[in-house]
């Protein structure tokens, strides 16, 4: 099911960096620009691949679509759910026009990232530029494709800093029979150790999420079995429980609209309450700790390192600095020869990710 509408910009694409590369001139790569706060502050010539869109093959009996890069979420969401289909990973919508490049690039998944799985396992092929103006395939479009280095799953979360993403192959997946959210009163002790002693039963829980003394959780799967979950785990129904799920996934929560700076921690799920001033929401079970601060980064980072997690400064605050958590210095080192391998000129988003890549 190809979508025709949109045309195939590859070769200007890759012209274009080419030229950059010949120049030595660094390109700041973009779709939409909804995630241009994400990262360390963008910089380059900006080059759009926004018009390569289009769907270019959809088979749903094999659950597998492949779209160019400036394809946008919504248009790939309205015709997945056409066919009772849907994106599992949930990529946040921060604004719309939200593109399928940006998607993958940022990395970024919705609530039920732990119960469904995250962006990066549902990537079964790339087509990307490197910074030689190259056109590169890797993978494909079944799930058993890789030989060696699984580069297509490499290019999901690295920012744009190792190629231009022109075309992502996905595995899709049906869309739940039934869905429900039950909702239960608790503080945070109350509800960290709830969240994780259900994920060690058999229930349909795909979302796990604490915010202002309430726990929320989404169940899905067969009508029967949404029920018996529901009457074993208690609390009430909550109707609106899709309306949260969509806000907290495209952060349309109030608890996202405010100019103090915004934590993204990934700490083991268990971990307690931290000692960190500000504003909780707890995601993925308890694995994602939302956290609106103004506390210094080094505090932060210092607290969150010793429960064996990473800290990331999502939103506001000095994006000109450090964003992510320091590297050790083998892993700096990793980071450093891949971009020098898919970069070696370092044009593509140049220190977006980290001072040295």
């Amino acid at each position: 099911m190809p979508d025709s509408s949109n045309e195939d910009y590859a070769e200007h694409l890759c012209s274009a960096v080419r030229e950059a590369a010949s120049a030595g001139r660094a390109l700041q790569i973009q779709g939409c620009g909804t995630k241009a706060f994400y990262g360390r502050t963008p910089t380059g010539d900006v080059l759009s691949v926004a018009g390569h869109a289009g769907i270019v093959d959809y088979e749903p009996s094999e659950l597998v679509l492949t779209a160019r890069a400036g394809s946008s979420i919504e248009l790939l969401e309205t015709t997945l759910n056409q066919r009772g289909q849907t994106l599992p990973f949930e990529p946040p919508i921060f604004a719309p026009g939200t593109t399928l490049g940006g998607a993958v690039a940022s990395g970024l998944s919705g609530p039920g990232r732990p119960y469904l799985g995250s962006a990066r396992d549902f990537v079964l092929g790339i087509k990307c530029i490197n910074g030689r103006g190259e056109l590169l395939s890797f993978g494909g479009q079944v799930i058993k494709n890789v030989a060696g280095y699984d580069v297509s799953r490499l290019m999901t979360g690295a920012l744009g800093t190792l190629g231009i993403l022109l075309e992502v192959s996905l595995k899709v997946l049906p869309s739940p029979a039934h869905e429900e959210t039950v909702v239960l009163s608790a503080d945070p002790v109350q509800a960290i150790g709830l969240m994780n002693e259900l994920a060690t039963k058999p229930l349909p829980i795909t979302a796990a999420c604490h915010y202002e003394d309430q726990l929320r959780l989404r169940l899905a799967g067969s009508q029967n079995a949404v029920a018996a979950a529901g009457r074993h785990i208690g609390g009430d129904q909550d109707h609106d429980g899709s309306d949260f799920w969509s806000a907290l996934r495209n952060h349309a929560l109030s608890f996202f609209v405010d100019e103090t700076p915004l934590w993204r921690l990934s700490v083991p799920p268990a971990t307690p309450p931290m000692e960190l001033q500000g504003s909780w929401l707890t995601d993925w079970g308890g694995a994602q700790r939302w956290l609106k601060t103004n506390e210094d980064s080094d505090t932060i980072r210092s607290v969150v390192a010793a429960a064996g997690g990473h800290a990331i400064l999502f939103r506001g605050g000095d994006h000109a600095g450090e964003v992510f958590h320091p590297l050790a210095p083998a892993t700096t080192a990793i980071h450093q020869n891949l971009k020098r391998a898919f970069d070696p000129d370092g044009i593509l988003n140049p220190g977006r990710m980290y001072v040295d890549v």
